[in-house]
């Protein structure tokens, strides 16, 4: 049986680690940075994590599951604070389905306890300057600036957008690469909980104060407090470069988000003493080379935080290999191929899925019209639940292939218009004229959708 060696011990590199330890193989991470465990590291630009059904499956093949349920706390739709100062509650689902706020610190430490208790090596402070992809021969530089190299066997390239090995395969023959930043960067910032420690907005809920070209989002932590991140253009109008004074920042979100500001008493704090991070997507394609090595999570796909996906894509990569592993046995050179086609596709939909919700997010949720479309789409569900579900809850609430449900949004968008141009959907619906007319166009969209693969 072959030793695998991973770059990256974040979350994707550590659950892969011990899924591949619990079938027998030895199991080698490397990591740049220093134990997080032990260092304060990684401070003020983190993003929590909005866990769904992908990233659940996969925390149950590493046995993961009860212990980060302890620690999630489910959000059943979004909490949006209106310019004018009105709010509005959006349900995700149509069951009271939710995803789940979790800490990536304090799940990724939780997956790299257990990778070492499963019997992986974790080498830490180790950064890795490039692979000789046709051999796998690793260079790293230590923490002391001294160099080693390193022969790897099987090797996985989990180590993040700027993947070391992913830039490797850039520069060989007849790899196609790119990546793209979006203008906008975010800063983290904090909502604190009240004098007894209780949460100061709804707990149950992913909060949003869209407008239009920037926006504000806040999920609940565990000890009361929300994660926020501004998300704003880096130059422009209203950019994060106009705002370089405690004056500028205090008036910025008195005007902006007045009902936020008596709930962030460390803002000019936060502010100032967080980095403004960018947004960046990456492609490529091969995502593997021969038996000898692929790359997964945001080292193949990394994608901006719109959707909530970047981690659970990862992980569901994950759940990809061990199933084929289970169906291929030892037989790598079968197993990354079958990765690379199921998984490159279902890569680049995710990345243009989470784009698309960025604008969804920071404009049309304040929109009647949109939030009007998005009533009947909960509607259309309880009453043809096996006919139409929304592209939303194909993709948090599902296994659905993001491939297929991206390809569903134009005829969701055509029905929905459909619908909307009869008038006032909740009162036509006590019209049997009207639900006749009804049945037959939600039937049309079905069929013309059921030739997609809709997965399992």
């Amino acid at each position: 049986m072959r030793s695998v060696t991973i770059l990256g011990a974040g979350l994707v590199g550590s659950l892969l680690a011990i899924i591949l330890k619990k079938k027998g193989y030895e199991v080698t991470i490397y990591e740049r940075r220093p134990d997080m465990r032990s260092n304060a590291i990684g401070a003020g630009k983190s993003i929590n994590l909005a866990m769904s059904a992908r990233g659940w499956q996969a925390l149950d093949l590493a046995g993961l599951r009860e212990d980060m349920e302890a620690l999630a706390i489910p959000m059943n739709g979004r909490f949006l604070h209106q310019a004018d100062g009105n709010t509005a509650f959006q349900p995700y689902g149509k069951n009271n389905e939710a995803i789940y706020s979790v800490s990536r610190g304090e799940l990724n430490k939780k997956l790299m306890t257990l990778a070492e208790k499963h019997g992986v090596k974790i080498l830490f402070d180790h950064r890795c300057t490039k692979v000789e992809v046709q051999n796998n021969i690793l260079h790293f530089q230590l923490a002391d600036g001294s160099e080693k190299t390193v022969p790897a066997d099987l090797l996985f390239g989990a180590d993040g957008a700027f993947s070391s090995l992913r830039t490797s395969y850039a520069y060989m023959d007849r790899v196609n690469a790119k990546q793209n930043y979006l203008e906008y960067g975010y800063k983290e910032l904090a909502i604190l909980p009240g004098k007894n420690g209780e949460w100061m907005m709804e707990k149950n809920a992913l909060h949003i104060w869209p407008r239009g070209k920037y926006m504000m989002i806040a999920l609940p932590n565990t000890d009361g407090t929300f994660t926020c991140t501004l998300f704003m253009p880096f130059e422009g109008e209203v950019a994060f470069e106009h705002l370089k004074t405690k004056e500028q920042v205090t008036a910025f979100f008195n005007e902006k988000f007045a009902d936020a500001v008596p709930l962030m008493p460390t803002l000019l704090e936060d502010f100032f003493h967080n980095p403004t991070a960018s947004l960046i997507t990456t492609h490529i394609q091969p995502w593997h080379y021969k038996d000898k090595s692929a790359l997964i999570g945001d080292a193949a796909h990394a994608i901006v935080p719109f959707y909530g996906q970047g981690m659970n894509a990862g992980f569901e990569d994950c759940t990809i290999v061990s199933r084929l592993m289970e169906k291929y046995g030892e037989d790598w050179a079968t197993i990354l191929q079958e990765y690379d086609m199921a998984r490159k596709p279902n890569g680049d939909a995710v990345a243009q899925l989470a784009l698309l919700n960025f604008v969804e997010m920071r404009d049309k949720v304040a929109d009647p019209a949109f939030l009007e479309r998005k009533k009947i789409e909960k509607e259309l569900g309880l009453r043809f639940p096996k006919q139409f579900v929304s592209v939303y809850e194909m993709v948090s609430f599902s296994h659905t292939p993001y491939d297929t449900a991206i390809k569903c949004i134009q005829a969701q968008d055509a029905l929905l218009q459909q619908i909307m141009a009869e008038g006032n959907f909740f009162e036509n619906v006590n019209d049997s004229t009207f639900i006749n007319k009804l049945e037959n166009l939600v039937t049309g969209y079905h069929t013309s959708v059921q030739q997609l693969d809709f997965g399992k």
